[in-house]
């Protein structure tokens, strides 16, 4: 049996992001899964995600960092409360800040790999740290905070 990413345990209600909702027919659907204390996405660009030719639009970078960074700190709130992530009540975050440092520019045929980690849990908020790289090279780095959705938002 397949791994399910950490997207594909989103209530439908939360499954519309245009970066990794599943039920979103044009968007990117990113896809994140544990590898040890890391998170890891691989995401290909299409030819229509560029900047100038040969390379990644920024906004694009930003977008899948953000998504990525989003459904890791969902998935270390269910591991640090012991529970699987298709359990009641659903824990969501969404983006409070989002700093993202564009170190090379990221070629765009070739997918790009997200490494996230845990920098803090505290309370409703985690921060987590991305490293983005095509082929081994670093291209961006992201750190993001990610605030836990109101219980009033769930399921409405």
């Amino acid at each position: 049996m397949k791994e399910k990413a950490f997207q594909e345990y989103y209530p439908e209600h939360f499954s519309h992001c245009y970066g990794c909702g599943v039920l979103n027919e044009h968007g990117l659907r990113i896809k994140s899964y544990w590898d040890g204390e890391e998170s890891v996405c691989t995401f290909q660009p299409m030819p229509y995600h560029t900047s100038f030719p040969g390379f990644v639009y920024g906004g694009l970078i930003a977008s899948v960092i953000d998504c990525h960074s989003t459904a890791t700190a969902a998935a270390a709130a269910y591991r640090a409360d012991g529970r699987a992530m298709d359990t009641i009540p659903p824990l969501r975050y969404v983006t409070a800040s989002l700093k993202v440092d564009y170190i090379l520019p990221t070629p765009l045929d070739s997918p790009m790999m997200l490494r996230s980690a845990i920098k803090e849990m505290k309370g409703r908020k985690v921060i987590v740290t991305t490293s983005l790289s095509v082929d081994g090279r670093e291209c961006a780095r992201g750190e993001l905070v990610a605030v836990q959705v109101p219980d009033t938002m769930i399921g409405k």
